[in-house]
């Protein structure tokens, strides 16, 4: 067999081989935006950016998934709003999407889980919510320490903590 044939042929099962893993499990899904749907459930993005999610023991509709919440969190920092993740996918690419869920967040947005995490499992993230569409309002901006807020919101400073003492080394 010479080269120029042989190497069709591995195109050809390398193109076959793609087509099969992109129906995965005879459903029509991309692979990535499967894993993208398991990578949101485990990592908790629904806990707080689907309203109802957590308190629901997570039965909210998936069509109603990752819009974001007018339920801010509050604590030293100021007060923050889980974003509509929904809305931020479709203004950005794959690449500009693993650059954005690494930039360091304010609290309680665990961004130090998503900085770790490897690009496949970013990019899957990116292909399963932009393949959810855009749906929803952006959540309320970021208010600074001892801005007078009109939303709900949730208390989260650690009370009573025993005195720490610092080290001297």
């Amino acid at each position: 067999m010479n080269s120029m044939l042989r190497l069709n042929c591995v195109i050809a099962l390398a193109v076959g081989f793609a087509t099969s893993l992109s129906f995965a499990a005879g459903t029509g899904e991309d692979p990535g935006v499967t894993r993208g749907r398991y990578v949101a459930r485990i990592t908790g993005c629904n806990d707080c950016h689907t309203p109802g999610y957590a308190e629901s023991g997570g039965k909210v509709a998936e069509s109603d998934w990752l819009v974001g919440s007018p339920v801010g969190f509050k604590g030293p920092w100021g007060v923050t709003y889980p974003a509509n993740l929904r809305l931020i996918a479709q203004t950005m690419n794959e690449d500009a999407w693993v650059v954005f869920a690494r930039e360091p967040r304010r609290p309680p947005m665990p961004w130090s889980s998503l900085r770790d995490m490897n690009d496949g499992d970013l990019r899957a993230l990116y292909r399963y919510i932009h393949s959810l569409g855009p749906k929803g309002a952006q959540a309320p901006a970021y208010a600074p320490p001892g801005t007078v807020v009109s939303t709900p919101w949730i208390l989260f400073e650690p009370q009573n903590l025993p005195k720490q003492v610092d080290a001297v080394r």
